[in-house]
């Protein structure tokens, strides 16, 4: 009896060191670390710049970015460049859509859109770059609307927004997750 209960309490000790050697292995939720100094609370992210014809997607990237920050519930986020921490920039450089298939009448029957663009993360202390990808890409793939049978970007986002919505979402959980877990 007294062989099984030293065996019960040994069991116990091997259990418990076992979870803190686990705790300490450096391994975290993904989505919850965070791989910026300690120094940086407030992150200002300014309005994005639009180098391209298609109108105000600039802002919408801008507002994803900023509410993806926020989600992640660490940091500050303001619209501004002044009174941070650091500064996170962005220039989308690029969009296209190409047709991806066609119907039997030769008519495009699904696009895809491609967007680029220059994201910066700038530490304001230090004066340098914490984080930069000059050439991000991002592909989305819709449906053709009926009636609409332009490569222009602009008839795009007239008649589809969700596409829009769905690539800067993705866009934004894309940049969040590597600047915060370092990949």
């Amino acid at each position: 009896m007294v062989s099984q209960i030293r065996t019960g309490v040994l069991l116990c000790v091997l259990g418990v060191l076992c979870g803190v050697a686990e705790s300490a292995c450096g391994y975290a939720l993904a989505g919850r670390g965070s791989f910026l100094p300690a120094y940086i609370k407030t992150i200002g992210i300014p309005t994005f710049t639009n180098r391209t014809t298609v109108f105000n997607v600039e802002t919408l990237l801008s507002q994803k970015v900023r509410s993806e920050f926020i989600g992640r519930g660490k940091y500050k986020v303001l619209p501004q460049s002044t009174d941070v921490d650091a500064i996170l920039v962005g220039d989308v450089t690029a969009i296209s859509v190409q047709p991806a298939s066609f119907t039997n009448a030769q008519l495009a029957s699904r696009y895809v859109i491609t967007m680029t663009a220059n994201v910066q993360l700038r530490d304001v202390r230090a004066s340098s770059v914490l984080w930069e990808n000059p050439a991000l890409v991002f592909r989305q793939e819709y449906e053709a609307t009926s009636g609409v049978n332009s490569l222009d970007a602009n008839a795009f986002f007239g008649h589809d927004a969700n596409a829009l919505d769905r690539m800067s979402g993705e866009f934004a959980r894309t940049i969040v997750s590597a600047i915060l877990e370092a990949f």
